[in-house]
């Protein structure tokens, strides 16, 4: 086997489990899931295609593999063709078939499921929008992960949405055709691209997928390289792709097909009936108005339709105008794309409606047609599921501003992960309002008293009311950025903080008078020392090995010029303010140490062991074992706490 951290292991036994054994088990196991769906035909009931979308670090090829889908689709139409929606791609169940044509010569049976329908424009606010009641619209997912990079930290943000959504996923380890030495086989599967490979090319292969499996690993996804997995229940199959040559592409969708179709099957059964829908976006259309592009995952929506919808002053309530779609095979996203004006559209698919009173609509809002029912039923539903996401309490916690609904649940859901409390969810522009209620928390605790804004604006009197209160406001437009930014604020100004509070305390030192080196006797006392132990600073209190207080340090010179502190090793002049006389209170070559208050001692020993040395504890012992001694029993705890620190093992 491939050890998680990436090491080789046996890599010959590895190359024929994966082309001898592996070629038969793995037809066995894809082609049993769809003997199984097409004899037992579901119990007769129609499916509906799977929603796939896509996620992954910037620049790790998620458009690409899209484009490659959607390319490959339209080169073999012939077969089916391919059928794009708004912000969506439907690639049929005879085109996945045809694409995947090597890999099932020995076994020729179709598919059950219509197709897959790609949500065509990646991204992970995208993929916050699809929501929906209990998890996510996507039925499955496709992460994409660089090869050569590994997992970066939007892949990790992208795997925290992954199970916040409950949305099962696969990896396409992507830019194979990258890994030095590799030799293109363009379109091809990856097992036979992969046996025309080097051994050494194939080592390199294998090494960069199992450093893959052992990230994923570290952050609690079990996965497996998709030739060795026997229960896909089990584990998290990483598929190894190039979006650039097509070489995998197959693999990709065939798992992906035969895993909807035999572990989803009660998802996708097709429901007749009023639409549900969400919003993906909200947009203005010449000769229409306001328009909405929506994701429909279940029943049908017809022009006429009574459709309820989340907006910003609460539910709006209309009637479909028009229902749009665009031309087959047009590039939705092109300014020049014509659509085509349709009577109805059935799950699962993307539509553009057009409606009167769309203006105030949210992205990522639910969509329901009414139907044959009370109306007032959905609005309800809607008011409690945009309730769960916008908050507006009293309490005491952040204010988080974003663009969709479906961002600022994702947003709150992980600050809520992280144990940070939010006072104000909502979504819009940052306003005046906003930056007043975190000035009321940052009263109370600074930490929480600030704003996050994804991907919106501040309004001017925003602006103007957070520099007058200095409300920190942090804004990014992607997500894992924000809290990244928020958090390592905290980190630092806590950071900053425990700084200050440590310089407040007199810190443990010992010194020692050098011989020969006493140059004013008194008033004040100026005295060479050397630092045996800890650290010495201006204004610290010092006194003798017997307790006796001497004075306190007015300055620390080396030579001529002026130190703020002097630590262990140092040879320096000091002069001590107070009443000392060296020659009777003190002598050459006697020790003398900071005098630490028993408060401070307590406080150096416990909130800030991490921050003082082992060698500056050790000084703090023997001082307060002076302290002791004089009869002072308020260094008594610390005492005890010092020894308990100090028999702590190494």
């Amino acid at each position: 086997m491939v050890a998680l951290n990436g090491s080789l292991n046996h890599s010959t036994s590895f190359l024929y489990w994966s082309f001898r054994w592996w070629w038969i088990e793995l037809l066995s196991l894809f082609f049993t899931m769809l003997e199984w769906g097409v004899i037992v035909g579901f119990g007769g009931r129609r499916l509906r295609q799977p929603i796939v979308v896509v996620l992954g670090h910037v620049d790790h090829g998620k458009t690409t593999l899209l484009d490659k889908i959607r390319k490959t689709a339209i080169a073999v139409r012939e077969a089916g063709g391919m059928t794009q929606h708004i912000g969506a791609s439907l690639v049929p169940a005879d085109v996945i078939e045809s694409i995947a044509e090597p890999l099932r010569k020995v076994v020729p049976v179709k598919l059950v499921i219509p197709g897959l329908l790609f949500i065509d424009t990646p991204g992970h606010e995208l993929f916050s929008n699809l929501r929906r009641r209990g998890g996510s619209v996507a039925d499955f997912a496709i992460l994409v992960v660089d090869v050569m990079e590994g997992p970066q930290p939007q892949t990790f943000e992208a795997l925290e949405l992954l199970k916040s959504r409950r949305t099962p996923f696969i990896v396409a380890a992507n830019k194979i055709d990258r890994i030095p030495g590799w030799r293109p086989n363009p379109d091809t599967p990856f097992i036979f691209s992969f046996q025309k490979q080097s051994v050494m090319v194939r080592e390199e292969l294998e090494r960069r997928v199992y450093d893959i499996v052992g990230r994923l690993y570290e952050a609690g996804i079990p996965s497996e390289l998709f030739t060795r997995i026997k229960d896909y229940t089990k584990k998290v199959a990483v598929v190894p792709i190039s979006a650039r040559t097509g070489e995998g592409i197959a693999e990709l969708l065939a798992i992906l097909a035969g895993l909807t179709q035999q572990y989803m099957r009660d998802r996708l059964m097709y429901a007749e009936g009023p639409a549900k829908g969400v919003v993906l976006e909200v947009k203005e259309q010449h000769g229409l108005g306001a328009v909405v592009d929506a994701i429909i995952y279940d029943g049908v929506i017809r022009v006429g339709d009574a459709i309820v919808l989340a907006g910003k002053n609460g539910p709006v309530v209309t009637n479909v105008k028009a229902l749009l779609m665009p031309r087959p095979l047009e590039e939705i996203r092109a300014r020049e794309a014509k659509f085509m004006f349709v009577d109805e559209v059935v799950a699962a698919a993307g539509v553009r409606i057009a409606a009167q009173g769309l203006d105030d609509v949210l992205a990522g809002s639910p969509l329901y047609v009414v139907g044959d029912s009370d109306y007032s039923k959905y609005v309800e539903m809607v008011k409690e599921e945009v309730g769960g996401i916008v908050i507006r309490t009293e309490s005491i916690g952040v204010v988080v501003k974003a663009d969709t609904l479906g961002t600022l649940e994702a947003i709150v859901e992980a600050l809520r992960r992280k144990g940070v409390p939010v006072r104000v969810a909502d979504v819009g522009h940052v306003s005046r309002g906003d930056v007043i209620d975190a000035g009321v928390t940052a009263k109370i605790d600074k930490y929480l008293g600030v704003i996050l804004a994804f991907n919106v604006k501040m309004l001017p009197e925003a602006e103007e009311e957070a520099l007058k209160s200095g409300v920190k406001v942090f804004s990014s437009n992607i997500i894992y950025k924000l809290l990244e930014e928020y958090e390592e604020w905290v980190k630092k100004e806590k950071s900053g903080e425990r700084v200050r509070a440590l310089e407040a305390l007199i810190r443990p030192g010992k010194l020692r008078i050098i011989p020969g080196y006493v140059f004013r006797r008194s008033d004040p006392a100026i005295v060479g020392v050397e630092v045996l132990g800890g650290i010495v600073k201006p204004g610290y209190p010092v006194m003798s090995s017997t307790g006796r207080p001497l004075g306190r340090i007015m300055a620390i010179k080396d030579r001529d010029r002026s130190l703020t502190e002097a630590k262990v090793g140092a040879a320096v002049a000091i002069s001590i303010q107070g009443k000392i006389l060296v020659g009777r209170h003190v002598n050459e070559g006697d020790i003398m140490y900071t005098d630490v208050p028993a408060e401070h001692a307590s406080k150096l020993v416990t909130e800030f062991r991490d921050m003082i040395s082992l060698d500056e504890l050790m000084v703090l012992k023997e001082i307060v074992e002076v302290k002791y001694n004089t009869g002072d029993r308020s260094y008594l705890t610390p005492l005890l706490k010092i020894r308990r620190e100090l028999e702590k093992p190494k």
